[in-house]
């Protein structure tokens, strides 16, 4: 469950900060596009097509406090940028979800499933590691790429 508008209000305000109208559209943004993994371009294109007067700079500090407030994470996909998604708060106590990026399209599917409690155990028990955390990343070809390759295969284009 990601963090709602007056749930920010709140963490705000407990943490001594302004509620602005810059911050809450940030969030709004992050909210509203909880699938993407959005560069702070990315958002910022996006707060700037209903706020001409927020600029880019705004959205990087913005961004940073989230961060802080452990309200967004940030993620890298390998791409040479960095991407921001809206946190789960549920997903503190647990691992975070993991991402499918597909070589060919540069798709990218978030999925929850955690098959690597078994590894993380076994690390425990061999190494005396306790695993708090991971972050997982299967490089491969969505289903799209795929149907389509099949096709282009069958056709005699490959």
């Amino acid at each position: 469950m990601a963090v709602g508008q007056e749930d920010f209000k709140k963490i705000l305000k407990e943490k001594g900060l302004k509620v602005t109208r810059q911050r809450l559209v940030v969030l709004e943004v992050l909210a509203g596009n909880a699938e993407e993994h959005l560069t702070a371009e990315e958002i910022y294109d996006r707060v700037k097509a209903d706020n001409p007067d927020i600029g880019l700079a705004t959205v990087y500090r913005t961004v940073q406090l989230l961060l802080e407030l452990e309200l967004i994470d940030r993620i890298s996909l390998d791409d040479g940028f960095v991407r921001y998604e809206i946190a789960d708060r549920r997903e503190r106590e647990r691992h975070r979800h993991h991402h499918l990026i597909c070589l060919k399209c540069g798709s990218v599917t978030a999925f929850q499933r955690d098959m690597l409690e078994a590894l993380e155990t076994g690390v425990k028990t061999a190494l005396g590691f306790h695993v708090t955390d991971h972050e997982v990343k299967l490089y491969g070809f969505c289903r799209d790429c795929l149907e389509k390759r099949k096709e282009e295969n069958q056709e005699g284009k490959i």
